[in-house]
This record gives structure tokens, C-alpha cells and sequence, in this order.
């Protein structure tokens, strides 16, 4: 934002971050980030290692089993994947959403109402395009969840691939956006893709869960402890029939995440910065390096463009995604009479809804609960998942680049700090402080230059004095 902007007020969107929510999101981000490009990674390797005379391998890696069968834990390597490494990426999803509800963008109704109207209308768009393919095509309508979901980590990969650093409101507004998304996507995992239960498993997680809670508000402390009862309280959910990922989420939200007197961060804010390398660095690439492995010819590429089911798919992610966020902003903020920050244009939030039609993790995970009873057509909705994400990179790259010199000079505003006390000057420039403090520096700078031009005339005096 331009130096000479007044402070933002409760009306305008996109508008500056406080400095601690915009350093929280700086320091989350940049750990997505190098998740993102691992996640990157090892999506091109399980696609090089199922595509090449090594593919059997790949098969018989992903179907190897494990686990104690009299637990009903006897899980293949990609199960392991799917239900277990992913309930570590829920876990700090958890805490999130429970850290953005109680001290960040979603803790005023008001100021929260557009990030989250725009996540629902993100995800209900991208649904009804895939309802109308299938409708017009006459496909499967299983599938109509996959196209919902948004994968930060890879949306800030492609801005890390393509050299493109967004200002701190479009970064906040991305990764609210996520954090909703992700909650939707619980939901939607837990009511749609939930068909027995198993009463005495489901009663024995929630037992486990309301241990958990008491324990953390008795204080009680030491990772001895949490960490077995968070596996049997994973291992029971798991056996509920309810996807074992809900646990991860439900411990996530019981953490407390407001700092109480004396304390410099947050329980819940502690554990996310231990836990988070775990889950961007190993969990989801391990995800990626045991899901996103599919058989690619001319003949699969043809089929996501002319099979109703993976046609939907591509279509949700790359035309319901931007639709529906960019729609769904729009319209909230024209009837709440928001204004958007002027330092921006309605074109930046249209290029992050386009990224936000990156949905690889978590669209990858329904895809396979979608249709788990026909690996052929999962496999077909695993390449139309990468598709679509690989078309919404590649349209966001380029709508992000045409903007990419006023971003750099925003992100420079941003992050100039001329009087050296480790603040950025945006936050200082209406106080009295930060002027007295600038006007000392240009006084001694001052001082200096009538120094150095005395010594330089008396340098040239002496060289004009005759020999």
C-alpha cells in the first residue's frame, strides 16, 4: 500500500494485515512453500516411476501391506498414505482453522464473511459444473466433491516455480480461503464418504478425543503423552468407518491457540511450528508419491477431455474455482458496500481465484473415496485432477505475471523498514515516533554531506593554489 494511504478501515478488503497476523502468515506460507515444491516433486516422480518399464514397481510398492491385522491396521502403502500421513496435514489444518477463528481473519463475523462466503461459493460452483457435465453427458455423478478442493501447498509452489511474491493481503486472503476450504472438505469427507459405522470404535475415538481434551486443559504437557493417545484415538476412528483424517482435525481444533500473560506464543502456535515440517515436508509428498501415479498416453489425455466424469472434473477446478471465488467476492463485497484496497484491482482477485483451481491433495483423497470400487475410472479422475490443476497453474502464471511489477513494488512497500528497528515503516508512518526517528537519521546524513562537501572544497582549493 502507497505510503501516503490512510490506515485501513473495516470496509475495505484486501486492505493491510496487522503486523503480527501478516508475519504469521508470512512464516506459514513460506514452510507451504517449500512443501509445495517438494509436494511438486514427488507428484513428476510417481508420474515418471508409473510411467516407465519400472511401473510394476510402483504397483506393487503402493499395494504392499502392513500393519497389525488384528487391529484391522493391515493397510497397504498407499492406505497408509491416504488415512494416516494425511491425518497429520488435517491435524495442522486444525489448527488453522481454529487459530484463524479465534485470532486471525475469522474472528469478526464482518471481516470473515467474505473469505468464507467466497470458499463456499469456491466449492459449490466447481460442484455444479461437475453436476451439469455429468447431467448433459450422462455420467456419474459420484465424482461431484472431487473438483472442490483447493491445494495451498501446490498454488504456492507454481508462485515459487514462476518467481511471482504476492502482497501480504492476497498471500492472507489465499490462505483463509484454504483454511475454509479444507474445513468444507472435512465435512464433506465425513458425511458423504461415510457409509457403516461401527458404533463401539466411533464411541471408543470420541472417549479418546474427550481424554485429549482434558488432558490439554489440565495442562499437562509432554509429547509421550499425546502422541500414543493420538494414535488409538487415529487407530479407532479409523476402524469407525469414518475417514481416520476427522481425527487429526478434531485434535487440531482443541488446542488452545491464544497466548495467554507471559507466554510468547500459543500452545496450538507451538505445536503447528514443529508440526507443520513434518506434515508440507514428508506427509502430503508421501501422499502425492503413492496417489498421483497414473498411467499417461494419448489415449488417457483424449479421455479427461470427452468422458463426462473427468470432463466435469477439469472443468470444475479451471472454470468453477474462478467463477465461484472471484463471483463470490464480488457479490459480497458490492452488497456490504466493502471497497477494495485501491493499491489492488479486481484482476488480482480473479488471477488468485484462478490458482486457487489448483486442487491436488485433497482432490486426489475423494477421487479415491469416490470411486473406490472402480480403480480404472479413479485412475481416469487422477489424471483429470492433474490436468485441470496443470491448466489452472499455467492460466494463473500468466494472469499473475501481467501484475508482477506492481506486486514486486508492493511487496517492497511492504517490507521497507528506512529507520532499521526491525518494523516494516508501513506500520509506523502515523506515529509521531517513526518521523522523529527519520528525521534523526536525515539530520546525521545531513551532518555527513556538509562534512564530506567542506573537505571536498578545501581538497579543491588546495589543488587551484599555484605551485
Amino acid at each position: 500500500m502507497p505510503a501516503s494511504a490512510p490506515p485501513p478501515t473495516d470496509r475495505s478488503f484486501l486492505g493491510r494485515l496487522s503486523l503480527p497476523e501478516a508475519r504469521f502468515v508470512a512464516d506459514a506460507l513460506r514452510t507451504e512453500t517449500v512443501g509445495g515444491v517438494l509436494l511438486l516433486l514427488a507428484a513428476v516422480t510417481a508420474l515418471i516411476w508409473a510411467n516407465t518399464p519400472l511401473k510394476d514397481s510402483y504397483a506393487a510398492v503402493q499395494d504392499f501391506h502392513l500393519g497389525p491385522a488384528a487391529l484391522g491396521l493391515n493397510l497397504s502403502i498407499e492406505h497408509w498414505a491416504a488415512d494416516g500421513l494425511l491425518a497429520i496435514f488435517f491435524f495442522v489444518a486444525g489448527i488453522e482453522l481454529k487459530r484463524e477463528l479465534v485470532a486471525g481473519e475469522l474472528r469478526d463475523p464482518k471481516a470473515a464473511a467474505l473469505p468464507v462466503i467466497a470458499a463456499i461459493c469456491g466449492m459449490a460452483v466447481p460442484a455444479l459444473v461437475y453436476t451439469l457435465v455429468n447431467a448433459v453427458g450422462g455420467g456419474d455423478f459420484g465424482g461431484w466433491a472431487v473438483p472442490t478442493a483447493t491445494d495451498i501447498a501446490f498454488a504456492l509452489a507454481v508462485l515459487a516455480v514462476i518467481g511471482t511474491s504476492l502482497p501480504s493481503a492476497l498471500r492472507a486472503f489465499l490462505l483463509t480461503l484454504a483454511v475454509v476450504d479444507d474445513l468444507l472438505a472435512i465435512l464433506i469427507i465425513a458425511i458423504f464418504f461415510t457409509d457403516t459405522l461401527n458404533f463401539a470404535a466411533l464411541g471408543g475415538a470420541f472417549a479418546g478425543l474427550a481424554v485429549f481434551w482434558l488432558l490439554l486443559r489440565k495442562g499437562v504437557r509432554g509429547w509421550y503423552v499425546y502422541v500414543p493417545l493420538a494414535l488409538v484415538i487415529w487407530g479407532l476412528m479409523y476402524n469407525s468407518g469414518i475417514h481416520a483424517t476427522i481425527a487429526g482435525v478434531s485434535m487440531g481444533l482443541m488446542l488452545r491457540c491464544t497466548a495467554h500473560e507471559g507466554e510468547e506464543h500459543s500452545p496450538g502456535e507451538h505445536i503447528e511450528h514443529l508440526v507443520r515440517p513434518l506434515s508440507a515436508g514428508l506427509a502430503v509428498p508421501l501422499f502425492a508419491l503413492f496417489s498421483a501415479g497414473v498411467t499417461i498416453s494419448g489415449k488417457s489425455i483424449g479421455d479427461v477431455f470427452t468422458q463426462p466424469v473427468t470432463l466435469g472434473v477439469v472443468l470444475g477446478l479451471v472454470v468453477g474455482k474462478a467463477i465461484g471465488i472471484f463471483g463470490g467476492t464480488w457479490l459480497t463485497a458490492r452488497f456490504t458496500r466493502a471497497s477494495l484496497n485501491p493499491a489492488l484491482a479486481w484482476p488480482d482477485v480473479f488471477a488468485v481465484a484462478t490458482l486457487a483451481g489448483i486442487g491436488f491433495t485433497v482432490s486426489l483423497l475423494i477421487g479415491e473415496l469416490a470411486f473406490e470400487n472402480d480403480p480404472a475410472l479413479t485412475d481416469q479422475v487422477k489424471a483429470a485432477v492433474l490436468t485441470g490443476s496443470l491448466i489452472a497453474a499455467v492460466l494463473a502464471s500468466v494472469l499473475l505475471k501481467l501484475r508482477v511489477r506492481r506486486y514486486q513494488a508492493l511487496c517492497a512497500e511492504e517490507e521497507r523498514d528506512e529507520d532499521h528497528d526491525g518494523i516494516p515503516d508501513v506500520y509506523e508512518e502515523h506515529t509521531p515516533e517513526y518521523h522523529l526517528r527519520m528525521a534523526e537519521i536525515y539530520e546525521r546524513k545531513a551532518a555527513e554531506h556538509r562534512e564530506r562537501a567542506q573537505l571536498a572544497g578545501a581538497s579543491r582549493a588546495e589543488g587551484d593554489r599555484p605551485a
